[in-house]
């Protein structure tokens, strides 16, 4: 389900964030992008509206994975209160992260899928959010000889990598783990 008023929604986020860079003395720009163009490094998220930040401060949302930029997200989708299946419709980015964290996620699936052929143990990538465990579920779906599940509940959720022949659940294996 679309977002039914973009420009609204822009607004609040544009508020939103005016209020955190004001009063917590950040040093950011940002740009809202309602109905973004599609690019490469983003094929496989097509939001409604992009958020992209940029400054002297953009380390500091880059920290720890993101953490920073990722409650920010949080937040607007919150705000606006989308439900879960509606979170891709709004993303952040700063400084090219995400496009940088899905070349990582699509390169960590392919090691996983030669780690899987090789061995013909399940793998099973360390917990991650329903975006990136998507990004992977997508790199892997051409793999005739493959499949993947997500696995665990909440923060700890997960996403195996396993041989298509394999009919053993996650429950009863022990995948490896990418570091």
């Amino acid at each position: 389900m679309p977002i039914l008023d973009k420009i609204a929604a822009a607004k609040k986020i544009d508020e939103l964030l005016r209020g955190v860079v004001t009063h917590g003395g950040l040093r950011l720009k940002y740009r809202i992008t309602v109905n973004p163009p599609l690019v490469e490094e983003r094929d496989w998220e097509r939001p409604e509206i992009l958020v992209e930040l940029s400054g002297p401060d953009s380390p500091l949302l880059l920290e720890r994975g993101g953490e920073l930029l990722r409650g920010l997200e949080l937040l607007a989708i919150e705000m606006l209160r989308l439900s879960g299946n509606e979170h891709e419709k709004i993303c952040f980015d700063c400084m090219h992260q995400r496009a940088l964290r899905i070349e990582e996620l699509r390169m960590a699936a392919s090691v996983a899928a030669e780690k899987v052929r090789s061995s013909g143990v399940p793998y099973a990538f360390a917990p991650m959010s329903s975006r990136e465990r998507r990004v992977v579920h997508l790199a892997l779906r051409d793999h005739a000889d493959l499949r993947t599940e997500s696995r665990g509940e909440g923060p700890r959720r997960c996403l195996v990598v396993y041989p298509k022949s394999s009919q053993t659940t996650a429950a009863r294996t022990a995948p490896k783990t990418i570091p």
